[in-house]
């Protein structure tokens, strides 16, 4: 019904912040009791799982080296990846690569945002 991802942050303004005003997800709820929480909307969400070797694959076609994720990396799709990777670049997260076409059609660009997983965001070509 619904998948929810939850990041623990030590620095909960800043990243509220960054995915609200930089990444540009609007806010489902908040809560200010026994500390602080939001969840953002992001749409429609799915599970993917991958073993080391294709996450080896995907790492070399996004960043071009082993990006060491940790096992977690979340994507978002993103009407244009080269724009919204710069617009992050702009609000604290580090580029690791500029978007790229990939094999399997995306244009895809690879992101470090000031806490938390990686974040690929990538476009999908419009249906010819």
């Amino acid at each position: 019904m619904e998948l929810r991802v939850s990041l623990t942050v030590r620095d909960f303004e800043r990243l509220r912040a960054f995915y609200r005003d930089v990444v540009g997800l609007p806010e489902a709820q908040s809560w200010e009791f026994n500390g602080h929480g939001v969840v953002f909307d992001v749409g429609r969400a799915t599970l993917e799982l991958i073993d080391e070797e294709h996450a080896s694959f995907v790492d070399e076609v996004e960043v071009g080296r082993d990006a060491v994720t940790g096992g977690i990396r979340l994507a978002l799709a993103v009407p244009d990846a080269a724009e919204a990777a710069a617009r992050l670049a702009g609000g604290g997260a580090e580029l690791l690569a500029d978007a790229r076409e990939t094999p399997w059609g995306d244009v895809n660009a690879r992101t470090q945002p000031p806490e938390g997983p990686q974040l690929t965001l990538f476009s999908v070509p419009p249906a010819p």
